[in-house]
């Protein structure tokens, strides 16, 4: 797995202990394997967990699922379905973003929420 992969797997498991699940219990609670828990921990998975799996470890854990989706290497539903609703603007509109700054990032969802809220003109 990427390096990407790989921290995520140290936070899965710093957050894993930090509220007490044992890795047998947690990757029961998920529904995998403990080997693959443990692979995916220690950043020696082939594939990271699928976004529904890696949702619920984020509800277990106490942290946002859209984020640890996003750390994981996936794309969560709701993402997919905004891409495709939109599927040629979509992946454009994130391309023409690479690059930009947390700040400038944070200006342009804010545009994009007021303009949202705006709606379409008649």
């Amino acid at each position: 797995m990427s390096s990407s992969h790989s921290q995520f797997g140290t936070m899965l498991r710093e957050k894993r202990l930090e509220k007490g699940y044992s890795l047998r219990r947690f990757a029961e609670m998920i529904g995998v394997s403990p080997t693959y828990l443990s692979l995916v921990e220690t950043g020696n998975a082939d594939y990271p967990p699928a976004a529904d799996r890696v949702k619920k470890m984020a509800e277990l854990l106490g942290a946002d699922p859209e984020i640890w989706i996003a750390l994981a290497g996936r794309v969560s539903n709701e993402s997919k379905e905004t891409i495709l609703d939109q599927p040629e603007l979509m992946p454009a509109l994130l391309r023409a973003a690479k690059g930009l700054s947390a700040e400038k990032l944070k200006r342009l969802i804010e545009e994009a929420k007021r303009q949202s809220q705006e709606g379409d003109p008649p």
